[in-house]
């Protein structure tokens, strides 16, 4: 495909995995499959391009559970894909597309193809490389040219182990990346793109505690201690709420740095959704406490009130008798 521009050739098949998948043959999307898993085949194939996939291997991936034996299933998402690009193994279409039919499984092969995967990935690991030789200008390149490309997670709404597994490989990847840009915006004191670095990484993965601890250090370096605050609760809320778990040592000792009177006022118990306090707490609480006396409190020394000394009776009360006693005090 030729553009009339400037004359050069795009390639004639586009594939978008990150965020919503999309497939453009010859400038044309493609938005109609003969087949249920004839896109999810397609898919799996670009993925794999070149390679020879077996029967089972396409069985286990994409009909988990199902008889590879039966053979039904594959041969019908094969049969469509080909008619839906014209994909015939022997005279393909002008996309160049080819499906092949080999020793028991599957080849896909494609002229002339772009997939915002593939160049995700060389942008991600040519940037680390140049950060790593120490060419940081080339690094902030590639790397916020690969962040530009990660339009979301890889297939969007799919669910299949394989889908799965392959997106929270490029999870990594772009975080990976972010980490790299906010180091170097951090090293040139660029406050503005450091706080929308730590926001796109947030978007990705609202849990990074080392993103809250960067947001939390810039704008303690520029005295704005109400940010630094609020960040720090932002993330104690998202890690008790959604992972059931406080924030790390590090975090919190960042924040004891910069303001100490918040960190003593955050030291104190949180309530749980359940209205009980953490583990942590009630371990550190006495074994019993007597109605009236005041609840636990980390500046108040955590020790049993001593019992009050009953007088002994005249009669001289059995030990028994005694042990009830103290049993009622103590319950």
């Amino acid at each position: 495909m030729t553009t009339a521009a400037d004359g050069t050739v795009e390639p004639a098949v586009r594939v978008r995995f990150l965020g919503d998948f999309e497939l453009t043959v010859n400038g044309a999307p493609v938005q109609r499959w003969r087949a249920g898993k004839a896109r999810g085949l397609f898919q799996y194939l670009v993925v794999h391009r070149g390679q020879m996939l077996t029967r089972d291997r396409l069985y286990a991936s994409l009909w988990p559970g199902a008889d590879a034996a039966a053979g039904s299933s594959l041969k019908v998402a094969a049969h469509a894909l080909r008619r839906v690009l014209d994909a015939h193994p022997d005279h393909p279409g002008d996309s160049g597309i080819r499906l092949v039919y080999r020793d028991f499984g599957y080849v896909l092969h494609i002229t002339g193809l772009w997939s915002d995967l593939d160049r995700f990935q060389e942008l991600v690991h040519t940037g680390l490389r140049a950060a790593a030789a120490g060419d940081a200008p080339l690094a902030r390149t590639r790397l916020r040219a690969a962040i530009g490309l990660y339009g979301g997670e890889f297939l969007r709404g799919e669910s299949a182990d394989w889908v799965v597994e392959q997106r929270e490989y490029l999870r990594a990847l772009a975080l990976r990346a972010l980490g790299v840009l906010r180091a170097d915006a951090e090293a040139r004191e660029e406050f503005v793109e450091l706080i929308e670095i730590c926001k796109r990484t947030l978007e990705i993965d609202r849990h990074h505690e080392e993103t809250y601890r960067a947001l939390m250090a810039a704008h303690g370096r520029r005295g704005e201690l109400a940010c630094v605050r609020r960040w720090y609760e932002l993330c104690a809320r998202r890690m008790r709420d959604e992972l059931g778990v406080a924030p790390g040592h590090e975090t919190q000792r960042l924040l004891a740095t910069l303001i100490p009177a918040v960190a003593r006022a955050s030291a104190s118990a949180p309530v749980s959704a359940t209205g009980a306090p953490p583990a942590t707490v009630r371990a550190l609480r006495p074994a019993a406490r007597r109605t009236g006396t005041p609840a636990w409190s980390p500046d108040v020394r955590t020790t049993v009130p001593a019992r009050p000394v009953r007088r002994a009776r005249p009669d001289n009360r059995a030990a028994a008798a005694l042990a009830r006693a103290a049993d009622q005090a103590t319950a």
